[in-house]
């Protein structure tokens, strides 16, 4: 029973812009911040950590996929992972970590996010059409009216990505469950991608550090 989030960064690409849009994602992390802007995202080709203190979604669905990934050695690999699909989600506590080795003179960078740290449920991460592909999962999870069906039919949460069935890294005949409702505690999860229609970050706070501590 999975459930949760995704992302990645590719440090070549990501220390080419990083001084020139500094100022750019501050601007934008106010904003998130002050719950005044809906980010859409899909960042992928590296594998992330993610923990939340409690996710509550609607509209819950599972299915099998392939994510397309890369080595520490740069080449690219396929990455089977469970796609937790949510019509709309409510996150307390996140905290997404990716760490990259090998960034000359630093070393290992840790690149941190936080959001959504508030008992008040309005201050919480919000999101709709939430796909999380997930690789690994720890979680306390239980779920309402659960059952099983075929991936490509009728589901209570997001229906399949078609980009996911056009490219044939997931099977519109295989095996899927669904819930009307999901709530997951204490939750620990190693993802390899994370899209939504709009992600609401509320408290957003980033952070880059050598050698830094990540989520767990």
């Amino acid at each position: 029973m999975e459930s949760q989030v995704r992302g990645g960064t590719r440090w070549k690409r990501f220390a080419v812009v990083m001084v020139p849009s500094v100022a750019a994602t501050a601007a934008i992390g106010v904003a998130l911040a002050q719950g005044a802007l809906a980010a859409s995202f899909s960042v992928s080709g590296q594998s992330f950590k993610v923990t939340a203190e409690r996710l509550e979604g609607d509209g819950f669905s599972q299915y099998g996929a392939i994510d397309q990934g890369y080595t520490l050695s740069g080449e690219q690999a396929a990455h089977p992972v469970a796609v937790s699909a949510f019509s709309t989600a409510r996150i307390q506590k996140m905290c997404q970590s990716v760490v990259t080795p090998n960034i000359p003179v630093l070393g290992s960078v840790t690149l941190k996010l936080t959001a959504g740290d508030s008992s008040d449920e309005e201050k919480q991460v919000h999101a709709e059409n939430l796909y999380i592909d997930v690789e690994d999962l720890e979680t306390d999870a239980t779920f309402t009216n659960i059952d099983i069906g075929v991936a490509g039919k009728d589901l209570k949460g997001p229906k399949m990505k078609q980009s996911e069935v056009a490219n044939k890294q997931a099977n519109p005949y295989g095996f899927a469950q669904q819930a009307e409702h999901a709530s997951l505690l204490d939750v620990k999860q190693t993802a390899w991608a994370t899209t939504a229609g709009t992600f609401k970050l509320s408290g957003l706070k980033m952070s880059l550090s050598v050698k830094g501590k990540e989520c767990y």
